[in-house]
């Protein structure tokens, strides 16, 4: 999981090939056995990690393990893996794609093409403690299951107690969950935070997902027309008065605005992420000194959703389709090594009974959230996630309708503006998407 989002703007020439014309369709897929070298694609060196942990011993002696780890900024990852995939049927042995990595915001682009493998036929078959849309994700168009999650990430509000206790009278999550239920209590107690000092969200950003993860309708329709789904809509709307109100700040997700709040001495009420975003990106309130460890704890909120998770494929052509069947087990299906994840790492795994063991077990306990048992809350949010009306484009659309808003309310330009220059941005990098104003 990349801890960082950036702008990724893909060359539409590239991604059209891809998977409209060169990458797309179902022919049965190639791999084999004894190649002397593992070539694993990855934007950062979390799985790495994780890897080097939990299975590297297991590599055999005569086998190299290559890690080939491009950044996703301007995105290079995606660039270079595509070069790399287009190019699998004439490369050497020792330079063939085996394993790579994607994200939820890409992942369609890479399942529904012929440049990975239909991993039943490496012997994948055991889904049945797989949360369903982490299946459905890294399926192609006709059903056929390319790959798995070492990850289930669904996503809470993540409040400071101790401004709940101040607006509240308490820090209860049950009771807290109560007040933040709905969109309308949300914005009410933003009113009420506002008055006492407090940022409802240090973002403008911030509840995006929560909104784009309920959409009932896709980015671009069957005529290939640029659609505005309601509930993209409805969060436009909603942070339009969020600005103009002062409930929230003009920082992106990532900027250091928002970071600084963080803080002890921070001043919001709200943020919003699944287990990885506040076990590894809130540095700042887990600092000894500066942060505010324990002070926190976590809800689902007004609404059902998830962010993020990190997706092992295969590659077709891989020489190493054994040890990369193993790999997607292990991290999945091995209970002591997904335990570990859960124990040491601090991941929500992609396995209902390891989950359902640390969710039930009185003594779990997370130190940042209070004492809190995270996977028993988040456990109990799985079964509303969805995963529908997800296209190629989802990445670059979400990220560029943001970026450009983000002008808007910072008073760079007017709201008018920052529309066409998203339209612009559409028109310049999808060629083939209709934009009706």
């Amino acid at each position: 999981m990349k801890k960082k989002l950036v702008t990724l703007v893909v060359l539409a020439a590239m991604i059209l090939c891809m998977v409209a014309g060169c990458g797309k369709g179902s022919a049965k897929g190639e791999s084999s056995n004894g190649g002397k070298t593992l070539n694993i694609y990855a934007w950062n060196e979390e799985f790495k990690g994780f890897f080097d942990k939990y299975y590297a011993s297991k590599i055999p002696a005569d086998v190299k393990v290559n890690w080939i780890i491009n950044a996703s900024d301007n995105g290079l990852y995606q660039q270079k893996l595509d070069e790399a995939l287009k190019g699998q049927s004439k490369a050497s042995a020792d330079d063939k794609v085996d394993l790579f990595l994607a994200e939820a915001d890409y992942i369609t682009k890479y399942a529904d093409s012929s440049y990975t493998l239909d991993i039943s036929t490496i012997g994948v078959t055991d889904y049945s403690n797989m949360y369903d849309y982490t299946v459905k994700a890294a399926s192609d168009s006709k059903g056929v299951v390319k790959g798995v999650s070492f990850q289930c990430c669904p996503s809470g509000l993540i409040y400071r107690r101790s401004i709940a206790k101040d607006l509240f009278g308490t820090d209860d999550p049950a009771a807290v969950q109560e007040k933040l239920n709905s969109w309308d209590k949300f914005e009410a107690v933003a009113a009420d935070a506002k008055a006492k000092g407090y940022y409802m969200t240090a973002s403008f950003a911030e509840t995006y997902r929560v909104f784009s993860n309920n959409c009932t309708s896709a980015w671009v329709n069957s005529k290939n027309e640029l659609h505005f789904d309601d509930q993209i809509n409805a969060w436009i709307a909603q942070t339009d008065k969020f600005i103009e109100n002062g409930y929230t700040l003009t920082a992106g997700v990532w900027d250091a605005e928002k970071q600084d709040q963080m803080y002890a001495t921070g001043k919001t009420l709200c943020f919003f992420g699944p287990a990885w975003y506040f076990n590894f990106c809130m540095g700042n309130a887990q600092d000894p000194e500066k942060g505010c460890p324990g002070d926190w704890a976590v809800i689902e909120g007004p609404q059902a959703h998830f962010w993020g998770g990190t997706w092992m494929l295969a590659a077709n052509g891989t020489d190493n389709a054994d040890l990369v069947a193993d790999i997607m087990k292990a991290f999945t299906v091995d209970e002591e090594t997904v335990s570990n994840l859960v124990a040491k790492e601090g991941q929500y795994p992609n396995n209902k009974k390891v989950a359902a063991k640390y969710a039930e077990d009185p003594n779990f306990a997370n130190a940042f959230l209070g004492g809190q048992n995270d996977v028993a809350v988040f456990s109990a949010m799985t079964d509303n996630i969805k995963w529908e009306n997800h296209t190629i484009y989802d990445q670059q659309l979400n990220e560029g309708l943001q970026n450009k808003l983000q002008e808007f309310y910072k008073g760079a330009v007017s709201k008018e503006e920052a529309m066409n220059n998203f339209y612009n941005y559409v028109s310049e990098t999808f060629k083939t998407i209709v934009i009706n104003k």
